[in-house]
């Protein structure tokens, strides 16, 4: 009896002491995760100077976070893999997304010109646009080497809808790079990293829902 009281509290100081190291695992993962986002905004930052290769840059840092969150390792060289892959017909979409750009900014001269039903075509605009852009993320967060960028497009606008508190979270997002860039125009570099990790993130949530 002794020895079993012995041996149950001996387990339980070995439990007690095995806590403090799980936790500080779980610290170190968190911190290596967003390490790692902060990276991948430099990555996606470098790839996006070509001016319309931004959504392939973005679907290669997607894939790097979810394949570092899945612990299946990868580097600069996959993503710069990815991002080559994904270049073929993400450019478009990068052109299309400057296009969209464009006119909402021709909207918005409009409101400011005072032109009847200008505020409200301007409002609808830019409604429209950041619409646009969460739709072009959550493409972007499920990109993969065989997908057409067409029909990514087209499920990520229907998700974009019927998710709205998703479609938020990555908005809110895009507000945080806008801030950091408004603060500080270097931050935002790395911080779009976490941009992409929201898509991510968001795009897990909804397919387990």
């Amino acid at each position: 009896m002794a020895g079993a009281r012995v041996k149950a509290r001996g387990e339980s100081v070995l439990a007690i002491g095995a806590s403090p190291a799980r936790a500080d695992s779980r610290a170190w993962g968190r911190f290596s995760v967003f390490a790692e986002c902060l990276l991948t905004g430099v990555w996606i930052a470098v790839a996006s100077l070509g001016v319309v290769t931004y959504p392939a840059a973005f679907a290669a840092g997607a894939r790097h976070l979810r394949r570092h969150t899945a612990h299946q390792g990868g580097g600069g060289r996959e993503f710069v893999a990815d991002f080559r892959t994904a270049l073929r017909g993400g450019w478009l979409v990068g052109l299309a997304g400057w296009a969209a750009v464009a006119a909402v900014w021709v909207d918005v001269q409009a409101a400011r010109a005072g032109i009847p039903g200008g505020p409200l075509v301007g409002a609808v605009g830019v409604v429209a646009l950041v619409g646009l852009v969460v739709t072009g993320l959550r493409a972007a967060a499920v990109w993969e080497p065989d997908a057409r960028w067409r029909t990514l497009l087209a499920q990520a606008w229907r998700r974009t809808i019927l998710d709205p508190a998703g479609s938020f979270l990555v908005v809110g997002g895009l507000a945080v790079v806008a801030l950091s860039a408004w603060f500080s125009a270097p931050l935002a570099v790395p911080v779009l990293g976490t941009v992409a990790a929201a898509a991510v993130a968001v795009e897990e949530r909804y397919r387990h829902r």
